[in-house]
């Protein structure tokens, strides 16, 4: 047996295992200074601009209320000077406020006591046109022979005026406060109908087709299906129906009279006192914008968009 022969029998030499080498962790990439420098001036420029996004924020309304009371105290100032400015409505606001749940008769009430008034009447009538309208929402958008029928009542109804209901009011009731009830309940049932209405028809039909073949019942069916993916549309119409009953009671109080904030505007008009009528102002908007932020937030909750 030669050398060559030898040198071929010969067995290699082991090698080291291939996984020994990728095991080893990876060195971390060293940044140098002037990368660091760069990243470290990136970070302090974004917190600037979000402080500078906050405090923009938190101004821009504040820069507003004060060109507002500007152009109420220049316009208060000017003409016949009969708009009292800013600081003697606040003088009164302070004066009113103080005591705003004096009873001194029936027709002489505090400013807290109609404001009451005026929700309590709100309440009632927006409640019968939830009762009434939803129901009758699920009905016109589930089935389309309810669609054909009530369509053109609605459209032909919807466009009137809510006070143009107040004399049919007066005269079915012979009373100012339900019909007052009656306004609220015309105004606030159309968006209820119409946003429920149109939320039963965005309900896929394959959900509808799935309930079919399991041969739920229509109760079932409303409960399970239709109520939960209605809801977000529901709600906004109930949003809706809120801010445009609480508008018109307002005007409905000044032409019926007797208790709420109406009417105590009203009265406070033939009195000639303008800085309570700009409190009533400021009063009404205030609680219109209560209500919305309480059920914008409401709505949001069920919002699964």
């Amino acid at each position: 047996m030669n050398a060559a022969t030898l040198s071929v029998a010969a067995p290699a030499a082991p090698t080291a295992p291939a996984t020994s080498a990728a095991a080893a962790p990876a060195a971390a990439p060293v940044l140098d200074a002037e990368t660091q420098a760069r990243m470290k001036a990136q970070a302090e420029a974004m917190a600037r601009a979000q402080r500078l996004r906050t405090l923009t924020r938190m101004a821009a309304p504040v820069l507003g209320f004060a060109f507002f009371l500007l152009v109420w105290q220049a316009v208060a100032h000017s003409g016949d000077k009969q708009l009292p400015g800013p600081a003697v409505v606040w003088e009164a606001a302070v004066k009113l406020f103080s005591d705003p749940f004096y009873v001194n008769g029936p027709n002489d009430q505090g400013i807290g006591w109609n404001v009451l008034s005026s929700l309590q009447r709100v309440a009632v009538g927006f409640g019968l046109a939830a009762v009434v309208g939803i129901p009758l929402g699920f009905l016109i958008g589930r089935f389309a022979f309810f669609n054909q029928m009530l369509d053109p009542i609605i459209s032909l109804l919807r466009p009137v005026s809510p006070l143009a209901w107040l004399p049919i009011g007066l005269m079915v009731f012979k009373a100012a406060n339900p019909a007052a009830i009656w306004t609220i309940f015309i105004c606030s049932i159309w968006p209820m109908v119409i946003n429920t209405a149109v939320g039963v028809r965005q309900v896929p039909q394959d959900y509808l087709n799935v309930a079919r073949v399991l041969n739920l019942s229509e109760l079932t069916i409303i409960r399970k299906i239709l109520f939960p993916a209605v809801l977000p549309y529901m709600l906004t119409g109930v949003r809706l129906a809120v801010g445009t009953a609480w508008l018109v009671i307002v005007a409905a109080e000044m032409l019926t009279g007797g208790q709420g904030i109406g009417f105590w505007l009203w009265d406070e008009w033939n009195n000639l006192n303008v800085a309570h009528i700009l409190i009533a102002i400021f009063v009404i908007g205030g609680v219109g914008l209560l209500l919305e932020t309480l059920l914008v937030a409401v709505a949001r909750r069920f919002d699964y968009s």
